[in-house]
């Protein structure tokens, strides 16, 4: 690769290179289809947001949403399978050997008018998010760009200025709703994007069609047009798609899933790991201010039988850490079992037999409630009472953020960087826990500003063996994402939610 020294300010002498041709490995279709064809159209219904719903990518926050953003926008890069950053429209990135700068190289795409994708229409996109006067989502994630120091090199080349160093700036890169539109793009009520499919027709709180894209830069999609339809009950989706009305259902329960197992009218696909299900202990406050009285809750948890009840099977085991098969996943740490006897002794010495625990849940995500009152039945004989309190789905998240000790808590799929960074750090600003620790902020400083990755895998291991070992998360379950679509439909992957390839309807198709 031949570097333009002036232009990079004379760091290209430093420079480590990253060359990312193609977008990874996508995950295995789970689809009984097995030969690709052409043409069709692909009806798939999703819950929505009625007359709110938006087709702005940079608004975004339903799944439908996101999903219909995935199919019309490009991001610079997205999450792979196993959630660590792939490339999207960026050809490849390489940074400064200081790592506060960043030079991404756009790949040849073109928007749906014909217009080429360049580099003053990405940073224009992300002037737009990190706007002081808007409230878009990837704004937190953008925040460490210095955009008055960043420029276009040439209508292909973007050269990002950081205000910090940054190893993991391609995670950035990817955050959810960071989509590229075109320079100076203000109304979507016909969006203009340069992904796979291109606008048709949008009827709020009801559908939106697309038509294919047949000049998309990785090619094009299989189908003619998809169509979002819109169904906000799960039984409506499932009636829908036995009906024969649409091809794919988004969002279906355990319980559907297992009802409808080895159906000849759906076929059912699960993306395992694709969200954390856990109780979360705040350590600024008493009780689970006492090491001892967290362990015990670890050791109370019958982790199978949650997985079992609470998800039907559709789910796996969790270690009390984020992130099961992720990108830097600590998977040395030995599973951690129910121990009875143990977790009794703990609440004696920790002074607090007969101790009454509000666990704060609500149906504010799905399997919470269920959850929290197996945990409070499994606690029983321990000395500690677990008390079940439902709390307002609305607020919830924003009430056990600051109030209450014990609370249930869900998250979907993001890179372990970015969960730690968002929850985990003395000044994050969603730290349900209150974990706040000196040396676990330095050490993952130590990993986002150093090249070498042998000692960022060292680093975020012994932040999560630490965790691990006295964090506040008992994460005890990894739900799969499930979706019902008919027998003939092909292509589906089985990547966790919220990657690349969840919801991703241009290698799909109709058989």
């Amino acid at each position: 690769m031949t570097l333009n020294r002036r232009g990079f300010l004379g760091l290209a002498s430093g420079l480590a290179v990253v060359t990312l041709a193609g977008c990874g490995s996508p995950a295995a279709p789970a689809a009984s289809s097995a030969t690709p064809r052409a043409g069709g159209r692909l009806r798939a219904a999703f819950a929505g947001g009625g007359a709110k719903e938006v087709l702005d990518p940079h608004l975004a926050n339903l799944f439908v949403e996101a999903a219909r953003s995935k199919a019309m926008f490009d991001k610079l890069a997205d999450l792979g399978a196993d959630v660590s950053p792939q490339p999207r429209l960026a050809e490849r990135w390489e940074h400064a050997a200081d790592l506060t700068r960043w030079r991404i190289t756009l790949r040849q795409a073109t928007f749906h008018d014909g217009r080429p994708v360049r580099a003053d229409d990405v940073l224009a996109s992300y002037a737009r998010i990190l706007d002081p006067n808007r409230a878009f989502r990837a704004k937190s994630s953008l925040a460490l760009i210095d955009l008055p120091n960043s420029r276009a090199v040439d209508e292909r080349t973007v050269e990002f200025a950081l205000k910090r160093p940054f190893v993991e700036f391609p995670n950035a890169l990817a955050a959810f709703g960071a989509y590229i539109v075109p320079a100076g793009a203000e109304d979507f009520s016909r969006p203009v994007g340069s992904g796979p499919f291109a606008f048709v027709s949008f009827e709020p709180g009801k559908s939106v069609l697309l038509k294919r894209n047949p000049d998309y830069w990785e090619g094009a999609p299989h189908l003619d047009e998809l169509e979002f339809l819109i169904a906000n009950e799960e039984s409506a989706r499932v009636n829908a798609l036995l009906g024969g009305q649409v091809e794919y259902a988004h969002d279906l329960t355990p319980t559907t899933a297992r009802s409808h197992a080895g159906s000849d009218r759906m076929t059912v696909h699960r993306a395992p790991n694709s969200a954390v299900q856990a109780f979360a202990m705040k350590l600024d406050r008493p009780p689970f201010d006492d090491r001892d009285l967290r362990e015990a809750l670890f050791l109370l948890a019958d982790r199978p039988q949650l997985v079992e009840s609470v998800l039907a099977g559709s789910g796996q085991v969790g270690n009390d850490l984020f992130g099961k098969g992720y990108q830097h996943y600590a998977d040395d740490l030995p599973q951690r079992e129910r121990d009875l006897d143990r977790a009794r002794f703990l609440v004696k010495r920790a002074g607090a037999e007969g101790l009454t625990v509000k666990l704060d849940t609500s149906t504010a995500a799905a399997g919470m409630v269920e959850a929290a009152t197996v945990f409070a039945d499994q606690a029983r004989g321990s000395g500690l009472t677990i008390e079940v309190v439902t709390g307002n789905k609305d607020s919830y998240w924003a009430d056990t953020l600051k109030n209450g000790s014990l609370s249930s808590f869900r998250s979907g799929a993001m890179p372990i960087e970015t969960h730690i960074a968002q929850r985990l750090l003395s000044g994050s600003g969603t730290n349900v826990t209150k974990w706040a620790r000196p040396e676990f902020d330095a050490l993952y400083e130590k990993a986002v500003s150093t090249s070498d990755p042998t000692a960022r895998a060292a680093a975020y291991r012994e932040m999560q063996h630490s965790l691990h070992a006295e964090g506040g998360y008992l994460m005890w379950g990894f739900a799969d994402w499930i979706v019902g679509a008919k027998p003939n439909v092909g292509g589906i992957s089985t990547a966790p939610a919220n990657t690349l390839d969840w919801a991703r309807f241009d290698k799909v198709w109709l058989g």
